[in-house]
């Protein structure tokens, strides 16, 4: 894969952990989250209302669009097992912004996800 290609692919991987982290922010800090326990209506208007899920969607949508210019540039089979750096990135995301304990077999599970994926990504 060339290197802008990868880079690409990579930056895709880290917007969409990202946006992860943000969409966690808005349930943590909005009124999504007691709306979350009145019901699913009141949760989706919410979220509607909230800067911070437009927000993390809006990270979504680019790194979406920047994947589906990846993938008109190389076959999913090799760039689809880059995905599973996600794991890695969300987990490291999670333990800096969000201050979540991260265990050593929690770490050890994620490294396991991405070894697979990388021996599918190989196998080809």
């Amino acid at each position: 894969m060339p290197l802008p290609i990868l880079l690409l692919t990579l930056a895709t991987v880290v917007m969409s952990a990202f946006g992860q982290i943000a969409l966690k922010v808005a349930v943590e800090r909005s009124e999504l989250r007691t709306a979350m326990e009145a019901g699913v209506f009141s949760a989706f208007l919410a979220a509607a209302g909230s800067v911070y899920i437009w927000g993390a969607l809006a990270i979504y949508a680019v790194s979406i669009v920047l994947w589906l210019w990846v993938l008109s540039k190389v076959e999913l089979s090799l760039a689809y097992p880059l995905v599973s750096l996600g794991f890695v990135v969300t987990m490291i995301f999670a333990a800096l912004f969000l201050h979540e304990h991260i265990t050593p077999l929690r770490i050890a599970g994620t490294l396991l996800i991405v070894a697979g994926c990388f021996c599918v990504g190989r196998s080809g």
